[in-house]
């Protein structure tokens, strides 16, 4: 490729040079000798042996200046090649690597033209690359270990069942159905992980009540609150608060944060909701109690599997995706997520646009 580039860009140098050159070259023939004959003329001298010193001289210039100029043009474009050409080999090397799994290689961009600007995209796409095959890879060691714990169980009340190690009776029957569940439960927050993950570019967006999705999310769990007797608040502005989104995927948001609410809010405890309208965006924070969460947990609370209550959170069933679930779906509308710890509660908070600009 390097080859053929400095070859083309050698090709086009000397046709413009031989093209200037037999413009030149006629020039002189017809022009200029014409005009050396007619002064010649004037001042009464034989214009034949002066006319072909003249012509000839004119055109050994003519030729060496061609000559030069070739040598020019060789030595320019194989300099300015080699420059141009020299990050644009070293990404046909990198590709390469990146095409046989190594994500770690960058292309060095130190200029400020269109190829370092190439470059840098190169390495942007590069670290992309990296970050998705990092997550995939996160992703498969996660959900392996989390599908290992249920089977794991599953197995070992089957094995003892079978020889008769255990006796059958319902509690062991009620304790396989709970692994089956947590088993069932995992699938479906590993699809519904994934569906978030598809949603960028296929939202149908349409005006909703964001107001109204938070009560009918409370709705859903309030046999959760009353049994644990937690305080429900709600902070909005009168009337309702419409936004442009995509409502099943909001209507998912609220459920996975109103159901990580229910589920770590101790009991007599309270969960405080606010609605709060921007000029341009609308916050919704929910706020309880922060239970073993700590400063160090929030930077992770919204990566996959991440569980920051160690201890409860296989009690609970939970597998670490409502968070992540929640933050794909609020940034696929363009939107922000983020967490933080104030006087021993927890406030999770996502934004969204107020409108489709």
């Amino acid at each position: 490729m390097k080859r053929y580039l400095i070859i083309k860009l050698l090709a086009v140098n000397l046709a413009v040079i031989g093209f200037v050159m037999v413009i030149v070259w006629l020039s002189i023939d017809t022009l200029a000798a014409g005009y050396f004959v007619t002064l010649m003329e004037k001042y009464n001298i034989s214009p034949e042996p002066a006319h072909d010193m003249f012509i000839s001289a004119v055109h050994r210039y003519l030729l060496w200046a061609c000559l030069a100029a070739v040598i020019l043009a060789v030595i320019l474009s194989f300099v300015m090649m080699r420059r141009v050409l020299a990050p644009l080999t070293r990404m046909t090397a990198i590709s390469r690597e990146i095409a046989a799994g190594n994500f770690a290689v960058r292309v060095p961009a130190d200029t400020e033209d269109e190829v370092g600007q190439l470059a840098r995209a190169f390495n942007r796409m590069s670290a992309s690359l990296e970050k998705l095959e990092n997550l995939r890879r996160t992703l498969m060691i996660d959900v392996a270990h989390e599908l290992r714990t249920p089977l794991t169980n599953i197995r070992g009340y089957l094995e003892a069942l079978n020889d008769d190690v255990l006796p059958p009776s319902s509690k062991t029957f009620a304790l396989l159905q709970d692994e089956a569940l947590r088993l069932a439960q995992l699938v479906e927050d590993v699809l519904q992980l994934a569906r978030a993950d598809a949603s960028y570019g296929n939202l149908h967006l349409d005006p909703m009540d964001l107001k109204e999705a938070v009560n009918a999310a409370l709705e859903t769990f309030a046999l959760t609150f009353t049994q644990k007797s937690v305080t429900i608040s709600i902070q909005a502005p009168e009337g309702p608060l419409t936004v442009p989104a995509d409502r099943d995927r909001i209507v998912r948001v609220l459920r996975n944060l109103t159901d990580n609410a229910a589920r770590y809010t101790p009991p007599n405890g309270e969960v405080k909701i606010l609605i709060e309208p921007g000029p341009r965006k609308v916050r919704v924070v929910y706020i309880n109690n922060s239970g073993e969460i700590i400063p160090e947990d929030l930077p992770y609370i919204f990566e996959r599997f991440y569980r920051g209550e160690k201890s409860r959170s296989r009690q609970h069933g939970g597998a670490g995706i409502g968070l992540a679930i929640v933050k794909e779906l609020v940034e696929a509308h363009g939107g922000t997520v983020g967490a933080e710890l104030v006087e021993s509660k927890i406030r999770i908070w996502f934004e969204l646009p107020m409108d489709l600009s």
